[in-house]
């Protein structure tokens, strides 16, 4: 074995020299088969050889703590990529011998060959293993056509093909079963990180699943084409948002629908002067811009301390933008007012035009819809918002977007 695959790395190292520029398109193409047959056939005689060490005990005996160990050092691969190599190796004990030949002649693929053992032994449970034979004979047919992803796909219906008879019950059977498992395993993991962050990790059955996609999709589109956010972060504030509106939903147990309440225990002339940090009900530390963007459409409880920090008077509710005056605001902007924003009413917040902590009173000539992404803008960079002689918001672009600094509207919740 080891002379052939001598001879084998040789014959590559002669084709890895040649110049691929004189070869014709179709040549190309056959290259390209070719190559990637020969790939799969090596993959299998490397799994095999993992299991074999594996199975001998030949890494623990070097002193490695595992075979995934010992082939990250000897392959000088990552982690992950060893661990599947080991995984891969595994799934050859349960492998149909159908599906080895296929696998060593190159015909499938590794993930192929994982999906049609993993298929034939699910088959197998319901219907035997005479159908599961057929089955894996149909499959092996069809990975000449189809990714490991379509084939699994295929698969789940390949009693239609193989035994009519006992499709619609085994389909039945496999549904119960996959719900049970999705009954099992939901769960959602929030793991605090320094700072106030928080991590999360789960998995969601798929009635949930579909939900979090049907509201998290649509709101996690870019805004447009100065959008910089990656696919993560815009993931991540769309579910912001989701948690926005169900804060003002109002439909929340005990203090659902309640915008945050922030304590803030900085003196009132460091407040406004943006010196002054704010300190939530969880004990962490906010910046004076953070305090300043959520004091907008937050309940602010003025608070008087004593000097080992006991709260002596907390004073009542009073700049909250709610009521009558949120629904004023409402029908006045329609939406977010930042210019090209489609925001509507229950995504945004009120912004106070001149901020409260600079005397700025809450009342609809000092107030603005914004969206949570414009509201963080409006707060962190030189827009200036300022109702218009007609009494609508308009926005002014800091100079370095527009010299002429002309205003500009959101014309998209106009109303005709």
């Amino acid at each position: 074995m080891i002379d052939e695959l001598a001879q084998a790395d040789s014959a590559v190292a002669t084709c890895a020299d040649a110049p691929v520029w004189a070869l014709s398109e179709h040549d190309l193409i056959a290259v390209l088969d070719a190559t990637h047959r020969l790939q799969q056939r090596l993959a299998a005689v490397q799994l095999a050889a993992i299991r074999e060490l594996d199975g001998r005990g030949t890494v623990l005996a070097q002193g490695a703590s595992s075979t995934a160990v010992w082939l990250r050092h000897r392959l000088r691969l990552d982690v992950y990529a060893a661990r599947r190599l080991v995984g891969l190796a595994a799934s050859l004990d349960v492998v149909p011998c159908a599906v080895r030949e296929a696998l060593a002649s190159g015909a499938v693929s590794l993930e192929q060959a994982r999906v049609i053992a993993e298929t034939a032994a699910t088959v197998s449970a319901s219907a035997g293993v005479e159908v599961a034979d057929k089955a894996v004979g149909v499959l092996v047919d069809w990975a000449g056509q189809f990714d490991p992803a379509l084939l699994r796909k295929l698969g789940t219906r390949i009693l239609d093909h193989v035994a009519p008879d006992l499709a619609d019950a085994a389909a039945a059977a496999a549904l119960a079963a996959e719900a049970a498992r999705a009954t099992r395993d939901r769960h959602v993991t929030i793991s605090e990180q320094a700072g106030g962050r928080l991590r999360l990790s789960g998995t969601l059955d798929a009635e949930a699943a579909a939900l979090l996609r049907a509201v998290i999709d649509p709101l996690s589109a870019p805004s447009g084409p100065d959008d910089t956010r990656c696919a993560g972060q815009r993931r991540h504030d769309a579910l912001a948002d989701v948690c926005r509106l169900a804060l003002h939903s109002g439909e929340l147990p005990e203090t659902g629908g309640e915008p945050a309440q922030l304590v803030v225990t900085v003196d009132y002339d460091g407040l406004a002067r943006q010196l002054g940090s704010g300190t939530l009900d969880v004990g962490l530390r906010l910046t004076p811009d953070t305090v300043r963007r959520l004091a907008c459409d937050a309940a602010i409880l003025p608070a008087v301390l004593g000097g080992a920090g006991q709260v002596l008077d907390v004073g009542r509710q009073r700049r909250l933008v709610s009521g009558p005056l949120r629904r004023a605001l409402v029908l006045r902007d329609a939406g977010c007012a930042f210019p090209g924003c489609d925001r509507p009413p229950r995504w945004c917040a009120a912004h106070h035009i001149r901020h409260w902590a600079d005397g700025g009173p809450t009342s609809l000539d000092n107030a603005v819809l914004l969206c949570g992404h414009h509201h963080r803008h409006i707060h962190q960079t030189e827009w200036v918002v300022r109702l218009g002689d007609d009494g609508h918001p308009e926005f002014v672009p800091p100079a370095w977007l527009d010299p002429e600094q002309v205003p500009r509207r959101n014309h998209y919740h106009r109303r005709m």
